[in-house]
C-alpha cells in the first residue's frame, strides 16, 4: 500500500469511530507486530489532544507509537523529531487546542489533514513503509 492510500486509510478510519490516534496506529497495523485490536485499544487515551486536554495532536502521538514499533524501540527519538518537525510545517502546530484554532477562532488544521499528515510524515521519516 502506498503512503497515500495508507493515509486515506486512517482518515476513513477517523470517520469511523476512531479518534485521531486510533487511526494513524490502526492504519499502521500490518507494518507492526501489533494486532489492530490492540492498537485500537493503546490509542484510545489520546483523543482531543491526549486525554481531552488539548494537549499533543492524537495523529502526531499516533506517528511516534509506530516509529517506536518500526524500529524496536531504537533510535526512535530522531525519527519522531523528524515526524514531530514534519507534521508542524504541514499542520501549522502540534497542540490540539492550537490546531482546532480554540483560542484563536482560526483553524490551522482539521482533524482530518492532521490525521493524513500524520501518516505522511511518518513516511517520510520512516521510508522503509513506503
Amino acid at each position: 500500500m502506498k503512503i497515500e492510500e495508507r493515509a486515506e486509510k486512517a482518515v476513513e478510519l477517523k470517520h469511523n469511530r476512531h479518534n485521531c490516534c486510533q487511526a494513524v496506529c490502526v492504519a499502521c497495523a500490518d507494518l507492526v507486530q501489533v494486532s489492530a485490536e490492540d492498537l485500537y485499544r493503546m490509542a484510545s487515551g489520546f483523543a482531543s489532544g491526549m486525554g481531552c486536554m488539548e494537549a499533543t495532536c492524537g495523529a502526531l502521538v499516533g506517528a511516534g507509537m509506530i516509529a517506536g514499533l518500526l524500529r524496536n524501540g531504537q533510535r526512535v527519538s530522531p525519527v519522531a523529531r523528524n515526524i514531530l518537525q514534519d507534521f508542524q510545517q504541514k499542520c501549522g502546530a502540534t497542540i490540539c487546542k492550537d490546531l482546532k484554532g480554540r483560542d484563536t477562532g482560526k483553524v490551522l488544521c482539521e482533524c482530518d489533514d492532521c490525521v493524513r499528515n500524520g501518516i505522511l510524515a511518518l513516511g517520510k521519516a520512516c521510508p522503509e513503509i513506503k
